[in-house]
């Protein structure tokens, strides 16, 4: 039986193709070996969303070479298409593809075999228009299924390089959506991750469909479906039929990702982002109102070029006002090939760590008191795994639907996956600990509030 071996770099996109990929090599045969095995055929998924994701990329390429250097080294991903030439000129490099056409990577690897010829298939991304079809029917050791409903992005933020890594923005056909969604849930999964490279974009290349009637369809159409979370929704998306649709929802998760990237209206205008602060402010308002005490997490890069000492007080002020409940902070990163690498006023890189520093606790505190609402109320909880895999001690931890880690304790081993009511005793971050009240029926429609 031949084998195949993946290491993915990078975003839960990337993770999600892969898993896409692993569907096609086994189909045909193929056994699923981990990375550090020796395997016949490797597969790269690599990221290049900074210079380091490039650098990375390289490493792990030449660690598959010295692995097995009679096996066939494909790459793919982000890097592979933005430097297909680069990557080729690695020796030991036999196919690369790039973000689209991966449905050819076994059709390559025959071709390889037979040709013993290094493969150039990357093509040019700006040129596609058609969303490419990856099918996951399941994934491996996961409880939470993602599903990619999109592709690309329209945005050209001036330190992003992700449109020419990704291209233009396509939507997934929603009939597409829905039928994987029901795989989905018939294997078992109770919760779905709708992603993508700029998720709630999704319907934005469509006539008479959009985002929002994509929320109410799966939600409508796939039954067992328990819990819906969108991985990320831009301010500028939030759109009154898109709060309307969480209002009525039964499945939306309270958790909203809404990347902010800076909180200064300075620092955004040459981020090139398309709101203000005071527009942000009032879409969180507005989805207050239909999602109360929703989780609010973000993403925020600090010492943005020419970021003064007050334009990042005024992000951190915002962030604090706004009760933030988790952020992911990035220290900028100059990426070759953007605008902003070439902006004046670099920030010094000590000045963006002691930045980085006093966010993260920030984020810390505020994630600590949006968890401490919940001392003593009941959420529902899908276990993921056991709290210690190697000195078990009945205790599962899962994630509740607003977001909050959650540990309880259950003395059997058939609860991963399933919804669990959990009555929240202790809480702090990064971890709460619950007590174990029920398992909910299969018809049962999970509640927010009790």
């Amino acid at each position: 039986m031949p084998s195949v071996a993946f290491h993915t770099l990078g975003c839960k996109v990337n993770h999600y193709e892969t898993e896409a990929i692993w569907q096609l090599f086994s189909k045909q045969g193929y056994e699923r070996r981990d990375f550090d095995r020796t395997a016949d055929v490797y597969v790269i998924n690599t990221c290049t969303v900074t210079n380091t994701g490039d650098q990375k990329s390289r490493q792990v390429i030449r660690k598959a070479i010295r692995s097995n250097p009679d096996a066939v080294i494909c790459v793919t991903g982000c890097y592979a298409q933005t430097s297909p030439a680069e990557v080729m000129s690695i020796p030991g490099v036999d196919i690369v593809v790039g973000t689209q056409d991966r449905d050819r990577l076994l059709g390559y690897v025959d071709q390889y075999r037979k040709e013993r010829e290094p493969i150039n298939g990357v093509s040019d991304i700006m040129k596609a228009k058609v969303y490419e079809e990856l099918d996951v029917p399941s994934f491996t050791d996961r409880t939470r299924a993602s599903l990619k409903i999109q592709e690309g992005c329209n945005n050209f933020c001036t330190f992003c390089v992700i449109p020419w890594a990704r291209g233009l923005l396509r939507s997934r056909k929603p009939e597409n959506v829905i039928r994987q969604a029901r795989q989905l849930v018939d294997a078992g999964y109770k919760e779905i991750v709708l992603t993508g490279i700029h998720t709630a974009g999704y319907g934005e290349d469509m006539e008479n469909y959009s985002f929002a009637r994509l929320l109410t369809d799966l939600e409508e159409k796939v039954s067992g479906l328990k819990r819906i979370r969108i991985s990320s929704i831009e301010a500028s998306q939030i759109t009154d039929e898109v709060v309307d649709v969480i209002n009525r929802s039964h499945v939306i998760a309270r958790h909203l990702h809404i990347p902010l990237q800076s909180g200064s209206n300075g620092v955004l205008q040459r981020m090139h982002r398309k709101y203000t602060t005071a527009f942000f402010a009032d879409k969180i308002a507005s989805l207050k109102k239909a999602l109360p005490d929703f989780a609010l997490t973000s993403d925020v890069i600090v010492g943005f070029p020419g970021e003064t000492e007050k334009e990042f007080q005024e992000t951190y002020d915002f962030i604090r006002d706004l009760h933030f409940s988790e952020l992911h902070v990035f220290p900028y990163s100059q990426r070759t090939g953007t605008p902003a690498a070439k902006m004046p006023d670099q920030v010094p890189e000590e000045v963006k760590h002691e930045r980085v520093a006093r966010l993260i606790a920030l984020s810390d505190r505020l994630s600590a008191e949006y968890a401490s609402k919940y001392r003593d109320q009941m959420l529902e909880v899908i276990p993921e795994e056991p709290l210690n895999h190697h000195d078990p001690d009945d205790y599962y931890v899962g994630f509740s639907d607003n977001y909050l880690k959650v540990k309880f304790r259950y003395p059997s081993r058939n609860i991963v996956g399933k919804m669990v009511r959990v009555k929240i005793s202790d809480t702090g971050y990064p971890i709460n600990e619950g007590q174990f009240v029920r398992i909910l029926d299969e018809g049962e429609q999970p509640a927010t509030t009790y």
